[in-house]
């Protein structure tokens, strides 16, 4: 049996931690919190994120972080994607030298403006081969009730990628390959700021047309920009791209698209942010995106008016009016 280490017990850590479990795995969950390392243990719940959901005895939780990863195989983070960094520094000379690293996370660096893998070889030192992510239409609460997904696992060695791939195919989960590593992260990240503009736009009543709209411009906004930073267009067409895309917009479990909501309702980021213990990672992500698009000089009006709405420069209803005023052109332009 594979030993992996997961590094953050939240929604989509403890899912995953499932995920790995029902494909034969030993899994290692760390959770920063003791009494969620009990409750895990003892109940073999966790009870914050997925009430009523039995985790196997195959997972077992620490909030200890080096005993977490002593002798794994595999190290899987899934934390915030703002405070990966922070973390990774604490985590890094405890890591395997032979570890391959996955990271689940979906999102860009505020300042450096990096990808979740270029922070992972920045850190660790590690090369490409080392370095994988998980991305596509995978909704916590629906992994963890074991219904049927699929997802892209990318790495820029393929081999590498094939041996993930194995690690995770399980009962419900079907994983394909790829490597377009850059692709997938930037569909992942950029599928969350679409989604909290697709909430805005059904938090002030607006139906299919509307919603189907900014989706799709949604698509071919993260499309110029993945382009532009050496992607595979078709990556963007697939699981990591459309699939995580629809999801992500179409579904109330969404984190992203039900932060959306609430803005168009009239609340404000603070009042949101004061509402939930969970983690809108579009609202952090827009800002970092948007200066992404405007270092790769590709125009993104999604990710610059989202920016705008969730720092209180522009509320959701004038949000939709400039959309509509912004000058028309060809669809393919």
């Amino acid at each position: 049996m594979t030993r992996v280490s997961v590094l953050g017990a939240g929604s989509w850590g403890t899912a995953f931690s499932l995920v790995l479990a029902d494909a034969g795995n030993d899994v290692i969950l760390w959770a920063h919190e003791e009494e969620v390392c009990e409750t895990i243990n003892k109940r073999r719940e966790n009870t914050d994120y997925h009430p009523g959901v039995e985790i196997p005895p195959s997972v077992v939780a620490t909030n200890d972080a080096e005993k977490s990863m002593a002798d794994v195989d595999v190290v899987v983070f899934a934390v915030p994607s703002q405070v990966f960094r922070e973390n990774l520094v604490q985590w890094a000379p405890h890591i395997p030298s032979s570890a391959v690293m996955i990271s689940l996370m979906k999102g860009v660096e505020l300042g450096t403006l990096k990808r979740m893998s270029e922070v992972i070889g920045e850190i660790t030192g590690a090369g490409p081969d080392r370095i994988a992510v998980i991305s596509g239409p995978n909704l916590s609460h629906e992994i963890a009730k074991r219904e049927p997904a699929a997802s892209v696992v990318a790495c820029a060695d393929e081999q590498i990628a094939k041996r993930i791939q194995d690690l995770v195919h399980g009962p419900a989960f079907r994983p394909y390959t790829s490597v377009d590593v850059v692709g997938c992260e930037l569909g992942g990240a950029y599928k969350n700021v679409v989604a909290i503009s697709v909430g805005m736009a059904v938090g002030l009543g607006f139906g299919d047309n509307t919603t189907a709209s900014v989706i799709t411009r949604g698509l071919a906004e993260t499309a110029r920009l993945a382009t532009a930073m050496g992607a595979n267009p078709m990556t963007l067409m697939g699981l990591a791209g459309l699939g995580d895309l629809v999801a992500t917009c179409s579904s109330p479990l969404s984190r992203n698209r039900t932060f959306g909501e609430k803005l168009g309702l009239g609340m404000t980021t603070e009042e949101i942010v004061a509402s939930t213990r969970q983690v809108a990672e579009g609202a952090k992500s827009c800002s970092s995106l948007r200066a992404l698009a405007e270092q790769a000089g590709v125009d993104a009006p999604i990710a610059q008016h989202v920016e705008a709405v969730v720092a209180g420069r522009m509320t959701a209803p004038e949000m939709m009016e400039s959309f509509i005023r912004r000058d028309t052109k060809a669809e393919t332009e």
